[in-house]
Parts: structure tokens; C-alpha cells; sequence
């Protein structure tokens, strides 16, 4: 891992910290635009080592950033289980994940991964205030939807910028 790749990454972490601050909640939980950044880090350096770091980090500011009762473990579980599972898509499919077509789609996928993962984290840790299915619907889907709306829309621009860049990418196609 080197400096570019770090910084970069800090920099999307940033960006998703402060989207994860901005974006109003409801029904006491937000979308997290939070998961969109890890996933863009993800797709970016597709490496183990920096996986984890992206972990860690979105993990952390997640947990400090959350609106969700008793959302902090949840929030860490949430960001490890569903970061090393994106990889696993990415590297398991490489040359889907380098167009922004299959990227929004393995970014729904991940979406409704850290979804379930977070509700269900939170129902054995902290209990839930509505019912599963109910938040699964009027939450983690249209985080999906959003998530692909906004992926669909910054990759394609952050690749361009990595392209014009000295900052290496295992997969980057605009």
C-alpha cells in the first residue's frame, strides 16, 4: 500500500464521512452513503490489505457518525462482513466490476448485503424499534437504489481523474 493509494482512499472515506453527517435520517436510521465510498474504495484498490484498512476506517467513522440507537457495534460488524464480501465480488467478478453497469449492479448486491448484515447485527445486539421486513423495505432499498444512482453517476468521474493521475488502479474503465 503505498501513499497514493492510502491518501485516496482517506480522501473517499472523507467524502463518505461527511455524506454519512449530511444525509437526513428516518424511521431513527439513514441511508448510508458511507457504504457507497467503502465500495468505490473497494472497486478502485481491490487489494486484501487495503480492504481491510477501508474496513476499519468506515467502520470506525460509521460507528462515531451513526443515528441508529445502540448502532455502533452493528455499524463495525456491518462495514468488516460486507467489506470483504464486495471483494470477494470484485475479484470474483473482475471483468464485470470494471464498467459502470456491472458496478451499480454489485454495488445493489452490497447494498442489501450491509443491509441485512447491519439489521440483523442490531436485532441480536441492540433490538429493533419496527420489524425486520419493514426496515429492510423502507430502508436498505432505497439505499439501494440510491447507491446505484450515485455510483452510476461518480464513477465514471473518479475514473477519469485516476486515468489523468499517477495514482494506480487495479480497475479502472470510465
Amino acid at each position: 500500500m503505498n501513499t497514493k493509494t492510502l491518501v485516496s482512499i482517506a480522501m473517499l472515506l472523507g467524502i463518505g464521512t461527511a455524506l454519512h453527517f449530511i444525509i437526513p435520517g428516518y424511521l431513527l436510521m439513514k441511508p448510508d452513503m458511507m457504504l457507497l465510498m467503502m465500495f468505490l474504495a473497494i472497486a478502485l484498490f481491490p487489494e486484501k490489505k487495503n480492504v481491510f484498512v477501508i474496513a476499519l476506517g468506515c467502520g470506525l467513522l460509521s460507528a462515531m457518525s451513526t443515528s441508529f440507537p445502540g448502532g455502533q457495534i452493528p455499524n463495525i460488524i456491518d462495514k468488516f462482513v460486507t467489506a470483504f464480501l464486495f471483494y470477494f465480488l470484485i475479484v470474483t467478478f473482475k471483468k464485470v466490476s470494471t464498467n459502470v453497469a456491472g458496478l451499480v449492479g454489485l454495488t445493489v448486491i452490497g447494498t442489501l448485503i450491509s443491509g441485512i448484515v447491519f439489521l440483523g447485527s442490531a436485532y441480536l445486539i441492540a433490538g429493533l424499534p419496527k420489524s425486520f421486513v419493514l426496515l429492510v423495505g423502507g430502508v436498505v432499498v432505497p439505499a439501494m437504489a440510491a447507491n446505484a444512482i450515485v455510483m452510476a453517476i461518480i464513477y465514471p468521474i473518479i475514473a477519469k481523474i485516476l486515468k489523468k493521475t499517477s495514482i494506480s488502479s487495479a480497475s479502472v474503465e470510465a
